[in-house]
């Protein structure tokens, strides 16, 4: 599955952006299609921190185990997960445009093996809008969040 990558203005300065993005305690709250998140692991948010997050997708509850794998402090990180034989990334990347405005670019991925790898690549000119949907509300919850401070 190729990726999908989207950007949001935020007006608001990234060190605020950044502790939204990051605040796995209010993520159900702050995010209109996550339903409940349960952090599995302790101490800051950081490379190797893992939650169960269930999102509403297409009308359908799921839940996956996500993982931090990567980290650079206010910069990016690249969180993980798998579901059955697809493994997903998603990189949020973070930059600031003046010291009250903030650029985040989430890019999507996804690789599937198998049949599913097939379906997938032939869907994907499908699915696309409807990802780019779904992925995006995500960055303007948070923009509605931190805009309101």
């Amino acid at each position: 599955m190729p990726s999908l990558s989207i950007a949001k203005d935020i007006i608001a300065p990234l060190d605020i952006v950044w502790d939204v993005f990051t605040d796995l305690e209010h993520a159900a709250r702050n995010l209109s299609a996550v339903e409940k998140v349960e952090v599995l692991t302790d101490g800051p948010f950081g490379v190797g921190t893992r939650w169960l997050e269930t999102r509403k997708m297409y009308g359908k509850s799921v839940t996956e185990e996500m993982q931090v794998s990567e980290m650079e402090l206010h910069k990016s990180y690249l969180v993980t997960a798998g579901s059955g034989i697809t493994h997903y990334e998603s990189r949020y990347e973070f930059g600031a445009l003046d010291d009250r405005s903030t650029r985040v670019r989430f890019t999507f991925s996804g690789e599937s093996s198998g049949f599913a790898k097939v379906i997938g690549n032939v869907m994907w000119p499908v699915l696309r809008g409807k990802m780019a949907k779904e992925l995006g509300r995500d960055l303007k919850d948070l923009a509605v969040v931190l805009e309101r401070r």
